[in-house]
């Protein structure tokens, strides 16, 4: 592989990044909440790259946040800095990030309970430094989070500023019940009741004595179509919008044009009498997120809304017409199609490299980071 190398001599399945896309979703992101006077700390979840960080921070290399260790210590090794590790205290990892607190200026972690506050505890930072805590809100996602209407999460709250060694940073919600949303309406009236749930619940700490400065929600549907209550906030995290995907498109989040990142498949196989193409993209090259249940199958096929990705094993993909029958001289063996996964951070994962490209010209690779 060279630089200024067309993406169609690649060998496939491979993960491609369009440079100018990816720039302008970062771009619109903040001038978004620029506008807003609302602090983006972007998630690196999605792409777990420094080159991605870069451009999304504008390389401060300041105010981001992760889902894992792995990507914790990467960036922090990149000089990156104010990491919240956005993921409820994991008690095996404890030392991990006692030791990228003591390490950085602000390494933040997040809690949802009583015991992983007292985790914290026991863990003394050293050099006078406090744990930076976010209490983790549930307003209605239904994954992590104490429930802001619930007298622990108030008693959670307090107990967090009576502890000594221990900082209440902001409380924190997750709006993933935005991915049940169709269409922008849908989208606003989850983020508005996020935002209300959560500004409610800050309001309710400042009435008990309890000093929070900062208030965050995030989903990349919630952020693409921000309501204007959300001006009150004080941080949002959204992670996918670099990327786009066809969930994405879906739910209203953003047009195919936006989306920056496609898998590029060859054709390997023509089956008549089963009225079938098959593909060298498998799930390891893109995920089984999608369940098949989109009108497409598995993902959507760029240019060609007639056709389905119906079926996935290790290393093939099935595809068949949506109706009638395929003409395979449209497709012979050997040409490519260009598909967009369903949902990028899961596809991204299955890859080890991004060719990231210029007008289908190879202008650079990505190495993400793994693991936990």
């Amino acid at each position: 592989m060279s630089f200024g190398q067309s993406l169609t001599t690649l060998h496939t399945p491979v993960f491609t990044v369009d440079l100018q896309t990816f720039k302008r979703n970062v771009s619109q992101m903040n001038q978004r909440f620029k506008a807003m006077g609302v602090k983006l700390r972007p998630h690196m979840k999605t792409h777990k790259t420094v080159q991605g960080a870069d451009i999304m921070t504008g390389r401060t290399r300041r105010c981001i946040e992760v889902s894992t260790l792995a990507e914790a210590h990467f960036y922090a090794d990149a000089g990156y800095d104010d990491i919240l590790y956005a993921y409820p205290l994991p008690f095996d990892k404890v030392e991990d990030c006692a030791a990228l607190s003591e390490r950085l200026e602000m390494f933040h972690v997040l809690i949802d309970s009583q015991a992983a506050l007292e985790e914290l505890s026991k863990r003394r930072l050293k050099a006078d430094k406090s744990w930076l805590v976010w209490l983790k809100v549930d307003c209605g996602n239904g994954r992590a989070g104490v429930r802001s209407e619930d007298p622990e999460s108030m008693e959670l709250a307090k107990n967090i500023t009576r502890t000594e060694g221990v900082e209440l940073v902001g409380v924190y919600a997750h709006c993933g019940n935005n991915y049940y949303s169709k269409g922008v309406q849908e989208i606003q009236a989850v983020a508005k009741a996020t935002t209300n749930a959560i500004l409610d619940f800050v309001d309710r700490l400042k009435e008990a004595g309890v000093k929070c400065p900062n208030s965050s929600i995030g989903s990349t549907p919630s952020c693409s179509h921000p309501v204007a209550e959300m001006a009150k906030l004080t941080e949002v995290h959204p992670g996918n919008y670099v990327f786009y995907d066809a969930q994405q498109m879906g739910i209203g989040s953003c047009t195919m044009e936006d989306v920056a990142v496609r898998v590029l498949t060859r054709v390997v196989g023509h089956y008549p009498h089963r009225n079938e193409l098959l593909i060298d993209c498998g799930w390891t090259a893109l995920s089984l997120h999608s369940l098949g249940k989109l009108p497409t199958g598995y993902a959507v096929i760029e240019g060609h809304p007639d056709l389905k990705l119906t079926a996935m094993s290790q290393e093939h993909g099935h595809i068949q017409p949506v109706s009638g029958e395929i003409d395979f001289k449209r497709f012979p063996l050997g040409s490519i199609l260009f598909i967009i996964p369903y949902h990028a951070c899961a596809t991204a994962a299955m890859h080890s490299a991004y060719y990231v490209h210029s007008d289908g010209k190879v202008v650079d690779v990505w190495k993400p980071t793994r693991g936990w």
